[in-house]
């Protein structure tokens, strides 16, 4: 025999055997009375046996009905812990934010670890860009370089950076008995951003007569500072977020003196958004993570 039964027939009757009063079935399921009982009586015709036994101004369970509640309600109760468990869960939470490529490889892809274990329910995109000429996609977020703090928008300064003369150890040895001299014999590498760096950089150790080799200009941190591993040449390579390629002896520092800006970094958010929890929980981990590098 083919059960029809809905799943709101069955709870009815589950919680009409749990109270014994289709009245308070009702009550409860937001039902009228007549319709509890239209349900039960549904379920009974279509069981082929009585549920309960009516009487004037009550009811019992029949010896079956009882025997079917007693087989039906695990399972009620597993489907509503599932319908519920379902129910309560949310599409993760969808967020983006944009910075310079170096800063992502060099500092913020490293930490994500921590932030992706504390908040599994928010998917991040970051975007990256080569050089502070490009124009990123609009994002939630926005790490950039600047001379000044972003007007016009929520910001918060993170760390100021200066620029090290580098190149690889190879190189190094060379070069270091050479002392300044050594900007004669090698090629000065640069952001094409920047393509005057060396010489300010020149200005502010007091240089009077510079006169490079050559300068070859990159698109991107990345490829200056990748080319100077190699051998390419002399980088100016900015501090703090290459300490990663000192560290691990990749790069070394050929002079003392460093490029001295007015660069710093800034964490950008829209003004309109800036109240959003989800947004606000990632602004808080980057200012406890990057604020205090120095």
């Amino acid at each position: 025999m083919a059960i029809h039964s809905s799943l709101r027939g069955l709870r009815c009757f589950c919680v009409a055997a749990d109270c014994l009063s289709f009245k308070e079935t009702a009550r409860q399921l937001y039902l009228t009375p007549s319709a509890v009982s239209h349900q039960i009586k549904q379920l009974e015709t279509e069981l082929g046996f009585e549920l309960f036994i009516r009487q004037t101004r009550a009811i019992e369970l029949s010896n079956q009905g009882k025997a079917f509640y007693q087989s039906l309600l695990p399972i009620m109760r597993d489907l509503e812990q599932t319908l519920r468990h379902f129910a309560s869960q949310k599409p993760p939470t969808e967020l983006s934010i944009s910075m310079p490529e170096f800063f992502a490889s060099e500092f913020f892809v490293p930490k994500l670890v921590g932030w992706s274990e504390q908040h599994p329910d928010i998917n991040l995109t970051v975007e990256t860009i080569k050089s502070r000429q490009d124009s990123p996609k609009y994002t939630d977020l926005q790490i950039l370089l600047a001379s000044a703090k972003p007007a016009d928008h929520v910001s918060h300064e993170l760390f100021p950076i200066s620029y090290i003369p580098a190149c690889n150890p190879s190189l190094y040895q060379q070069l270091l008995p050479l002392g300044f001299d050594a900007l004669q014999k090698a090629p000065l590498l640069v952001h094409q951003a920047r393509p005057w760096a060396w010489h300010h950089w020149a200005d502010q150790v007091g240089i009077e007569q510079f006169s490079p080799k050559q300068v070859i200009q990159l698109d991107s941190m990345f490829s200056v500072a990748r080319a100077s591993q190699q051998g390419l040449g002399i980088a100016l390579i900015p501090w703090p977020i290459s300490h990663s390629w000192f560290a691990s002896g990749s790069l070394k520092r050929l002079f003392s003196e460093e490029l001295q800006s007015r660069d710093k970094y800034y964490l950008v958010q829209h003004e309109s958004e800036a109240n959003k929890p989800e947004i606000q929980q990632l602004v808080e981990w980057i200012l406890s993570s990057f604020r205090l590098h120095s």
